[in-house]
C-alpha cells in the first residue's frame, strides 16, 4: 500500500530572487532571540516560504539543514492558516539549534503573529 505523504511542493516555496526582493522590499516583521520572519501578501491563494540560513550564522551545514528541515515542517503545520503569504524565515547568530522545542515554540509565536497581523 503507497503511503501519501504531505510534502513540500514547489508551489510552496519562493524560488527565485525575485521573489525573496519582493519580500525584503516591504516586509512586515516578527522577531526574538532565534529568528526574524518577514513576510509580504503575493496575490495568490498559496502561503509560500523562504529560507534565508546565512553560514555565518549557522557554521555547520549539518545545523543549517537541521534548522530548515525544523522550519519547513512547522510551515508545513500552518500553510493554511497562511494562505495568500510569501514568508522568509531567517536565522539570528547563536541560534539554540539543539533545543528543538525552543525552536518549534519560536517559529509558533512568530506564525501566530503573522496569522493575526495579515487579518
Amino acid at each position: 500500500m503507497c503511503k501519501l505523504r504531505e510534502g513540500f511542493p514547489k508551489s510552496a516555496r519562493l524560488l527565485t530572487s525575485e521573489s525573496y526582493s519582493r519580500v525584503f522590499r516591504k516586509a512586515e516583521k516578527s522577531n526574538d532571540g532565534c529568528f526574524t520572519v518577514l513576510w509580504r501578501p503575493n496575490g495568490s491563494s498559496e502561503a509560500r516560504l523562504g529560507l534565508a540560513i546565512s553560514k555565518k550564522n549557522v557554521r555547520h551545514a549539518v545545523d543549517r539543514n537541521l534548522l530548515k528541515r525544523i522550519i519547513r515542517e512547522s510551515f508545513r503545520k500552518r500553510k493554511n492558516e497562511m494562505a495568500g503569504m510569501d514568508v522568509v524565515v531567517l536565522t539570528r547568530r547563536g541560534v539554540p539549534i539543539h533545543k528543538k522545542r525552543l525552536l518549534r515554540d519560536s517559529l509558533e509565536g512568530h506564525w501566530k503573529r503573522l496569522i493575526e497581523r495579515s487579518c
